[in-house]
Parts: structure tokens; C-alpha cells; sequence
């Protein structure tokens, strides 16, 4: 059983940055796909990030595409959102999830496919 928890979320002003942490327990971390997904109040739940399985491969929505960063450390079974020049649009729960069926070097931009998944940390950012 794999369980997640992120962490560093918070308020900070347009302009700024924060950086979200998932640390992941469980089943061999370095085996499986890793994503974030956020859900805005009264939105669907919309996909951020994802990074294959060894972390060479990244992908992103287009709304956050040049701003934020996925990475891994799979040393420290740990994956990492590192959002800059935040706007108050990205105000939302931010949840990271693990996809425990994804295939070597390949993720997923489809919340569905994911099949474990965090209890979400808030990230506010003011105007």
C-alpha cells in the first residue's frame, strides 16, 4: 500500500513561488508515474504535473507550462512542485498522486489512472 502526504503549501502574494513536497511510503517508489492535480472551489479537479517512473520525462498543463517545475528524488522517495510567478488562478487544493500501473518512462495527464492519491495541501495566492 502506497500512502502519500504533501506538504508546503500556504498563502503568498501574485508574483511569488512555492514549493510542494510528497513524500510516499510504501511499494518501490522509483517503479511508478507521479502526478499533480488541483481542484479549484466549485471546479473540476484539473491536472498540474506528472513525471514518469525514473524522472526523465515531464509533463504539463498549458496554464502552468514555463512557470512550474515536477521533479523527483527517488533516493528520498519524494516528489517535488516548484510554482513561480503564481497567480491568483492557481489558488486551489493541490494533491499530488501515484500511478502504480504506469509503465517504465511513460505518466499520465488523466486523473483516472492514478490510483493513489494524497489528502492535498492548500496553496492561496493573493492579488
Amino acid at each position: 500500500q502506497v500512502r502519500l502526504a504533501e506538504s508546503g503549501g500556504g498563502l503568498v502574494q501574485a508574483g511569488g513561488s512555492l514549493r510542494l513536497s510528497c513524500a510516499a511510503s510504501g511499494r518501490s517508489f522509483s517503479r511508478y508515474a507521479m502526478g499533480w492535480f488541483r481542484q479549484a472551489l466549485g471546479k473540476e479537479r484539473e491536472f498540474v504535473a506528472a513525471v514518469s517512473a525514473s524522472g526523465g520525462n515531464t509533463g504539463y498543463a498549458d496554464s502552468v507550462k514555463g512557470r512550474f517545475t515536477i521533479s523527483r528524488d527517488n533516493a528520498k522517495n519524494t516528489v517535488y512542485l516548484q510554482m513561480n510567478s503564481l497567480k491568483p488562478e492557481d489558488t486551489a487544493v493541490y494533491s499530488c498522486a501515484a500511478n502504480l500501473r504506469s509503465y517504465t518512462g511513460t505518466y499520465s495527464s488523466t486523473s483516472r489512472d492514478y490510483t493513489n492519491w494524497g489528502q492535498g495541501t492548500q496553496v492561496t495566492v493573493s492579488s
